[in-house]
Order: C-alpha cells, then structure tokens, then sequence
C-alpha cells in the first residue's frame, strides 16, 4: 500500500472513530463533568501511548530534542488536546452530537488556509470549491431561530474547536519532518493531560463523577484508548503521509458516522436541512477527490 492511500486509511478511520466520539461523549456527560473526562481520557491515553512508545525505541534511537522542540510539543498539547478537544466536549453537551460532528467538519476551510500561509501548500480552485459547497452544507444544517439560547453558545464553542483543530494539524505536519507520529501524540497528549488538570480539579469542587453502569465505564475506555490513543496517532500518522490542506479533507467522514449513530443511539432528530446539507457535503469531497492529476498546476493559485 503507497504512502497515499495508508494516509486516506488512517485519516478516514480516524475521523469515523471521531463520529463516534461525539455520540459517545454525549451519553458519558450526562455523568461525568466536561474537564474531568477529558483529564480522565488523556491520563488512559497517554499511559496507552507511552507504552507505545517506550517498546518502539528499543528498535529504533530516539531523535534528541531540543528546547524548541519541546516548544512545539507544548504547543500542539496547548491548541490541539487542550483547546480543542475542550471545545469540542463543552460544544456538545450545549448542543448535541450530529451538530457537534457538523460543525468541527468545517475543519479543513481552515486547515487549507493555515496549509497554504505557513506551510506553502498548493491552494487549488477546486479545493475552494469544495469547501465552498461544504461549508454552506454545514450552515443550512442547523436549524437557526432567535431563541437558541444555549445552542447557539454551543455552536460558537465547536467552531472554536474547528480552528484550532485546523492550527493542530498543521503543527503536526512540521513537526512530523522531525518526529515519528507516536512521539508526537505522546508528548501532546502528556502536555494537554498537565494543562487540563487545574480545570478538572476545579470542576470536581462543585460537581461529582457518577460511574454509574457498565456503559459509562465502558464510554470512559471508548475516549481514552480509542478516540484519543488510537484516533490522535491515526490522525497525526495521515498528515505526516500526507499535504495537511488535503489530508484535512477527511475530516468530513465524521459528521456522517455522528449523524447516523447519533440517529441509531440517542434518538436525535435529522430533518430535511441535515438530509441537503450531508448531501453538499458529500458532493464536496467528491469535488476534491475526482481532481484530474494533469490539471494540478493549473488549478493551482
């Protein structure tokens, strides 16, 4: 399998894994506090990916780091597992999951932007298509009125999650030059576990953990080992394989599995407007995805 299509596995299969998330953090809430389960997820995460990576350096010597280096890790803990991921969790629980899944989908508009500034990358005509198409599915899907409330708190908090998802991305794919995708997790996610701590401590003055039935246990192992060790190296493995403005694009299989299971599980309701808009969507990546190879240069801007 070349290096293409082992990075549209993995960026496929981890943002189908992230569909999930949204479905399955939507139920976990309702008992565990926001930071708390975030600080809970990271701690599993991190001790599954430290694992990892401690047997992956007996085959091969670990790169030596400098102070800039940690810089860059602290900082990919910082905007993407902090920011973000708090974002995301907090934009659910105001919101629900398929809008939480819609509205990080608009991630790779900002992704192909930020690719384009800081990484050179090639920003096509048929790329500004496809997010054009994509984007506007994404904002006929919500149901707009003027007493939203606590929604619309929600959906600005997820879009926040979007942009910082897309700062992440990036970061990642400078840092691959230099460190394998695991290394890269790890130490992201072992920042982001430090930062969040205060929060759940806080949090946990107020509000209490309820593990309640097997299923919340069960949802708590989903987040840490799944949706954060597994996702996040999927995720930093496809963009290390992969142009980040084009690898983003496989971000928009999330919104499809977090629709459908936030249907299938939690009852939520899908009407005409989330029908059109997964239908622009759709036509969005196909757009970016049937692009003729020979029309590269000239589409390029």
């Amino acid at each position: 399998m070349n290096k293409t299509l082992t990075g549209a596995f993995c960026l496929s299969l981890a943002a189908s894994i992230w569909g999930g998330m949204f479905v399955v953090s939507k139920y976990v809430l309702e008992y565990i506090p926001p930071f708390t389960l975030i600080w809970i997820r990271y701690l599993i995460g991190f001790l599954v990916l430290y694992t990892i990576l401690k047997v992956s350096q007996k085959k091969r010597q670990s790169v030596k780091k400098e102070r800039k280096d940690w810089s860059m890790f602290i900082w990919i803990g910082f905007i993407g597992y902090f920011v973000s991921i708090s974002c995301q969790f907090i934009g659910v629980k105001l919101a629900d999951a398929h809008t939480g899944s819609l509205i990080t989908a608009t991630t790779p508009a900002f992704t192909l932007i930020l690719a384009r500034l800081f990484l050179k990358e090639k920003l096509t005509a048929r790329n500004i298509i496809a997010l054009l198409l994509a984007t506007f599915g994404v904002i006929i899907t919500i149901e707009w009125d003027n007493q939203m409330g606590n929604y619309l708190w929600g959906i600005l908090v997820l879009a926040g999650a979007a942009v910082s998802w897309a700062l992440l991305s990036v970061s990642v794919k400078e840092a691959a030059h230099k460190f394998s995708s695991v290394e890269i997790t790890t130490y992201g996610v072992f920042f982001a576990l430090i930062m969040t701590t205060p929060f759940a401590v806080w949090e946990l003055q107020s509000k209490e953990i309820l593990f309640q039935n097997t299923a919340v246990i069960l949802g708590v192992i989903y987040l840490g080992v799944v949706s954060t060790a597994g996702a996040f190296f999927l995720w930093n493995k496809g963009m290390e394989l992969m142009d980040a403005g084009t690898g983003s694009l496989f971000f928009f299989f999330q919104p499809i599995v977090g629709a459908f299971l936030g249907w299938l599980l939690l009852n939520e309701h899908i009407g005409i407007n989330f029908v059109i808009g997964g239908f622009l969507i759709l036509v969005g990546i196909f757009v970016i995805t049937s692009k003729p190879k020979n029309n590269a240069a000239r589409d390029s801007i």
